[in-house]
């Protein structure tokens, strides 16, 4: 490893013990978006922040000012109460800085909310919040997305002060909740000033380096219908039926956007996926349903604005809905629920990703890929605020929200490791 001896007692400092012992803590807290949960591993993010000797900002948003605001980017859970949570270490010790010195260098991110578990018989002993260790895998809910993440940063820090590394220019770690439903905490943090020259968001990449990502918006469709009795369904018109004429028009509008993708996400066979997820039609086995309602998930290209994505949608529907009889006279609505995930991206030529890449390769791994991802993520705030920033952290994207999900103690130890050296190499030491 091309290493000062500064750095390698810093990367040798990364225990794997302690990383075992904060990622069990976290996934013991069942912190599903909306719940109190929530608001219990923040207050745990901020303990352990002080422990490792970080200030902290440990604060309740103003739940009401924040949804009133036009830039706000959704959420699709309720929510009575949230909280904040940032860490910051060396440098000077005062407020969240906005220039200089007292700006951090460098920003770690990770959000503590998971989705739920959905069935728990599919879950081995019923418990998703325990920590299952099968040869080098760690299963458990959040485990990959993203407490194994959140973990690493904890490790990295540690490892910083174990080394008695002083960072001359401020590291912050943010905590932060509701990315899974819109991304809540990252703009609450954003807007109490806690900003940086640089971020990185630990969330699973497989070893890649990610510094842009689409967006995705959720539509529901509202489907009318005439009901009849089953026996004379002739005489009704199926809200199902209906809806199977739109979602055939959704199908060929996918394959029209995803037909030329940009070059970060030409590595995707379908880099801005549309789905539905959620279905409900009918009341009563033999009544022609009158209604139908859809709830999908739809891909937002990089580069393209939210209003110019759900205008396309729009124009799709109103002209599948004016070709059809019923349909025209009696349209589908369409609306916009949830969480709204613009795409972002960091300018091709920045050199924090040429940094952190160098920061990997000198660890002894080769040089990752820099690639594009099809899903949403906090980084588009971060961007839209004027932070640089990319993902890279421990775990697969395809065991995210999955009954098998899991991360590696080697892809936490790697990840915590990079993550102090880039530390020490964007702050400096005193």
């Amino acid at each position: 490893m091309d290493l000062s001896a500064l750095e390698r007692r810093v990367v040798d400092a990364v225990d794997a013990n302690e990383l075992m012992a904060d990622l069990e803590a976290l996934v013991a807290i069942p912190s599903t978006g909306g719940s109190d949960a929530e608001h219990d591993v923040q207050a745990w993010c901020a303990r352990r922040l002080a422990q490792l000797g970080a200030n902290v900002d440990h604060w309740r948003m103003d739940l009401e000012e924040l949804v009133a605001r036009p830039d706000f980017p959704g959420q699709e859970v309720t929510r009575r109460e949230a909280y904040g949570c940032v860490g910051r270490l060396g440098g000077s010790s005062g407020s969240s800085g906005s220039s200089g010195e007292g700006r951090p260098a460098l920003v770690l991110c990770g959000h503590v909310d998971v989705v739920p578990p959905g069935n728990l018989d599919a879950w081995p002993d019923r418990d998703p919040w325990s920590l299952r260790v099968e040869g080098g895998a760690i299963a458990g809910r959040g485990t990959c997305d993203m407490k194994g993440g959140l973990a690493a940063i904890f490790g990295a820090v540690s490892a910083l002060a174990r080394a008695g590394v002083r960072l001359r220019r401020p590291l912050a770690v943010h905590a932060v909740v509701g990315e899974e439903d819109g991304g809540l905490g990252a703009f609450a943090t954003l807007l109490r000033g806690h900003v940086g020259d640089a971020c990185v968001i630990a969330e699973p990449t497989a070893g890649a380096i990610i510094p842009a990502n689409a967006g995705s918006l959720t539509f529901q469709l509202d489907v009318p219908g005439q009901a009849a009795h089953g026996s004379t369904r002739t005489l009704g018109v199926s809200a199902i039926d209906k809806l199977s004429v739109l979602l055939a028009a959704l199908r060929e509008l996918e394959g029209h956007r995803n037909a030329n993708p940009d070059p970060w996400l030409a590595h995707l066979d379908m880099p801005y996926p549309l789905s539905v997820g959620i279905v409900r039609a009918g009341d009563w086995a033999s009544t022609v349903p009158d209604r139908a309602l859809a709830e999908g998930r739809y891909g937002v290209r990089l580069g393209e604005s939210v209003d110019a994505a759900r205008r396309e949608f729009e124009a799709v529907i109103a002209r599948a809905c004016a070709a059809d009889p019923w349909l025209a006279s009696h349209p589908a609505r369409v609306q916009w629920p949830g969480g709204v995930f613009a795409s972002g991206r960091l300018p091709e030529q920045h050199p924090l990703t040429a940094e952190l890449s160098g920061t990997i390769t000198a660890l002894g791994g080769g040089a990752p890929a820099v690639l594009g991802a099809p899903y949403g993520s906090d980084l588009r705030l971060y961007i839209g605020a004027g932070v640089p920033t990319v993902q890279f952290g421990p775990g697969d994207i395809r065991y995210a929200h999955a009954l098998d999900e899991h991360v590696s103690l080697a892809e936490m130890e790697s990840a915590a490791r990079a993550f102090a050296l880039l530390a020490l190499r964007r702050c400096g030491t005193e």
